[in-house]
């Protein structure tokens, strides 16, 4: 009967020690890292485009036209899309993927805008 008691008081001990706040580390990083939902990291991320048929660029800059328009949100929306490869002197933009060449965010906001809007609206499928 001792034997079995104190078995149990081991294992019971050492799941209890097993419990913390703190992820296993490797030397000094964590074994999993796990971005929680509501932080700013997972908040700048794009959302997910829905399961199926991928969608176009141009729906896309579209979809970004339901933000807020002047906010940091849609700009980052527009820069998922298409990555920001800043210029000093960028040329005057032709098309969309001419935009992300722009340094200044309002210059860069505007030129999307413009050609987002621009775009014809598809038909959903």
């Amino acid at each position: 009967m001792r034997m079995i008691l104190a078995v149990a008081a081991v294992l019971y001990s050492a799941s209890a020690f097993a419990q913390t706040d703190k992820p296993p580390m490797v030397g000094d990083k964590p074994l999993v890292q796990v971005t929680p939902k509501g932080t700013k990291e997972a908040a700048a991320k794009p959302a997910a485009a829905p399961k199926g048929k991928p969608q176009s660029i141009a729906a896309r800059l579209q979809a970004c036209l339901d933000l807020d328009d002047g906010t940091k949100d849609r700009l980052n929306c527009y820069d998922a899309v298409i990555a920001p490869q800043p210029k000093p002197k960028p040329a005057k933009a032709k098309g969309y993927a001419d935009c992300r060449f722009f340094k200044e965010e309002d210059e860069r906001l505007a030129c999307f805008n413009g050609f987002a809007e621009s775009i014809p609206k598809l038909p959903k499928t």
